[in-house]
């Protein structure tokens, strides 16, 4: 009798823990809310990963882009590699005692950040590219490790990695479960995101695109380097998406996921026909930002990913748009 009932807990038990894992199993998009968007993205992955479907494409096309500011993680108040240079200028401070005195950089030295966007995208630029230049890849990769290993966002009191979105980092599990390539496609500095591009997203560095400066090749003491410069050769946003995907992956993307008006281009380029005879499946899809108590709410007017044109755009085109706060049940892996 009493092996009877042991074998019955035993079954229920189990049976339970099966249950447990088939719910588990059968919900890839766990922070997404059911609705009309959850429904769109499963809808167009499962038709072309069917291979019954007249809308079935083969694993080599699937190919999906992701921006990655506003889009992969948060972007306010201000772009986080912009935080990092910031950093990187009072470090280098005490060799150029010049910039006390000199903007943008006595804006940077101070942790300015009103000030230095006063100087506009030229002074933000020179400061950026200031950080970025004349040091070897293997210290600039240091250097930003070093930093994410202590930096702190200055509202949300959180690592920059914890900044990233739990929904998306389901979407793009889901979608490589599934035989998507996923990439980054950023205006954000390429060598800065692969530094924690396949630790955070789990896509290695030959999947990332950014905004790229020259390098060179040079031996310093007896030691092979590549070094940066400030020789800006592509701005990997708005217009600038379509040719880095060109140049880097050479296919069209079926999916292209955004947030912004600077994602625009890239979005057009991956779900516009070409033709009649263009009659594969492609989903376009954007990041509405409308949680002002878990996130942030901006749109039109916002000084940092402003969704304007996108926006308009979308209803035309049938692009998916995520709204946040009705979307999304969790926004940060650790959280709300």
């Amino acid at each position: 009798m009493q092996i009877q009932w042991f074998r019955i807990i035993f079954i229920i038990f189990f049976s339970s823990c099966c249950a447990v894992a088939q719910s588990a199993d059968s919900d890839p998009l766990a922070s997404w809310n059911d609705g009309q968007t959850k429904s769109a993205i499963i809808g167009f992955v499962q038709k072309v990963t069917d291979k019954g479907s007249k809308d079935f494409v083969p694993p080599a096309e699937r190919v999906a882009t992701f921006d990655n500011d506003g889009t992969l993680w948060a972007e306010q108040p201000v772009y986080f590699q912009a935080l990092y240079a910031l950093e990187r200028i009072r470090q280098m401070a005490p060799d150029h005692p010049d910039w006390k005195t000199t903007e943008p950089f006595k804006s940077a030295i101070d942790g300015d950040v009103k000030g230095l966007m006063a100087n506009g995208m030229e002074g933000v630029m020179k400061v950026l590219l200031t950080a970025h230049a004349d040091v070897t890849a293997e210290a600039f990769q240091d250097s930003v490790t070093d930093w994410f290993a202590t930096a702190k966002h200055p509202t949300k009191n959180r690592a920059f990695t914890q900044m990233v979105y739990q929904p998306m980092l389901e979407l793009l599990v889901y979608l490589r479960a599934n035989g998507f390539k996923t990439y980054i496609v950023s205006g954000g500095g390429v060598d800065f995101i692969r530094v924690f591009a396949e630790d955070t997203y789990g896509i290695p560095p030959e999947q990332v695109m950014g905004t790229t400066s020259d390098a060179k090749f040079e031996m310093r003491d007896g030691v092979p380097e590549i070094v940066k410069t400030g020789n800006i050769i592509l701005v990997d946003d708005k217009e600038g998406k379509p040719v880095g995907i060109y140049r880097q992956i050479g296919r069209r993307p079926i999916m292209a996921v955004g947030n912004s008006d600077g994602d625009l281009q890239m979005l057009q380029y991956t779900t516009i026909p070409r033709s009649e005879e263009d009659q594969v499946p492609r989903l376009g899809v954007l990041l509405h930002h409308t949680d002002s108590d878990r996130e942030w709410a901006y749109d039109r007017q916002s000084h940092i990913g402003q969704l304007d044109k996108a926006l308009d755009e979308a209803p035309e085109r049938g692009w998916v748009v995520i709204d946040m706060k009705q979307d999304w049940s969790r926004v940060f892996p650790e959280g709300s």
